[in-house]
């Protein structure tokens, strides 16, 4: 007689699955750098309805200086306006057949394949987290999420982005610095030489007050740049919950203005070489429904098909990556770097 019946193993499969899935938000995080930054400062806010829809202000009321009998001008202005994402949705499914239970009857080995699956299904969601975040929201047919390729495009009016059309809003538009063209007073190439001092112009140049990108998201060639740029006595480490979790950071500080570097790299990166996003961490946001984030879609033991000898379970985020005010995030990249 088997020692674990099929009704005993879903029972661990659901408690396994339980217990794991409260933690693979924490495994994204730890895994891809956006995520942990937007989760540390408390940019993961949850939504409801069928739509992501975030009130904006595009236009301002102009302030009058009169004197004696002038006429006070009172145009129709409209202040408001509404960004518009449609959630996206992601599945990891996991599955197993009779046949595996049966071969894996017995404690030990049955926590041993649970675990296992559980392991795979968990680098999947933090593989297509990362992907996607760094995406331009066409993968899979345009399901993804818009991720910094789509918010923070190279050509700066292109297409629509949240239901508005940048080519026809400026002011929905980020903005795209090329070093081979935008900075001939200091070069046409990324070294440790010219980094400094153009990002300090991108700094100047896209700032108001308080309002600028407190993070920059650095490829291989501009961090190793910009960390060969500085002397051991002027680099200054970044000592953070970042940097307990084994992503590499400096503090940058210039132009009036000091953000954090993260490098975003390694093996099969979907980091764009020769490129840096500089991010207003306060206008950018994943939004996730909360039923879904990284929940099981079944409850409990998951689901056994009539006609299968099999129990399957998925697990499942929905949500989007909002950036609500582009005026102060912006890409840096060089488009010709042996030039």
């Amino acid at each position: 007689m088997a020692i674990v019946t099929d009704r005993q193993y879903r029972q661990i499969l659901s408690t396994a699955l339980a217990e794991r899935s409260s933690g693979i938000e924490d495994l994204v995080s730890d895994s891809v750098v956006l995520y942990n930054v937007l989760k540390d400062k408390g940019r993961i806010r949850p939504f409801s309805g069928p739509e992501i829809r975030q009130t904006l202000q595009f236009n301002k009321q102009e302030a009058q200086w009169i004197r004696g009998y002038d006429f006070l001008a009172n145009p129709p202005i409209e202040l408001w306006n509404d960004a518009v994402w449609t959630p996206k949705t992601v599945f990891v499914p996991m599955s197993l057949t009779g046949q595996e239970m049966r071969a894996n009857e017995g404690e030990n080995q049955i926590f041993d394949i649970v675990d296992n699956y559980l392991e795979a299904a968990e680098r999947a969601l933090v593989d297509a987290f990362d992907e996607a975040l760094h995406g331009d929201g066409t993968a899979d047919g345009g399901k993804a999420i818009i991720g910094l390729a789509g918010a923070v495009p190279i050509i700066e009016a292109n297409g629509v982005y949240g239901g508005i059309d940048r080519n026809t809003v400026t002011l929905w538009q980020t903005t795209t610095f090329d070093a081979q063209t935008d900075f001939s007073a200091i070069g046409t190439q990324v070294s440790s030489t010219t980094i400094r001092p153009m990002l300090s112009s991108i700094a100047a140049k896209r700032s108001r007050g308080t309002r600028y990108a407190d993070l920059l998201i650095m490829s291989e060639e501009h961090y190793f740049a910009y960390d060969a740029a500085t002397v051991a006595i002027q680099r200054i480490a970044k000592e953070s919950r970042l940097g307990s979790l084994g992503f590499r950071g400096l503090e940058y500080v210039g132009g009036g203005k000091g953000a954090e570097i993260v490098l975003a790299s390694g093996m099969n990166t979907n980091m764009p070489a020769n490129t840096t996003y500089g991010i207003e961490t306060r206008s950018m946001a994943i939004r996730n429904r909360a039923s879904l984030n990284f929940a099981n879609l079944f409850d409990g033991e998951g689901q056994k098909p009539i006609n299968q000898d099999a129990i399957a379970q998925f697990i499942g985020w929905e949500g989007e990556l909002t950036l609500t005010n582009p005026l102060f995030t912006w890409r840096f990249y060089d488009s010709n770097p042996a030039a």
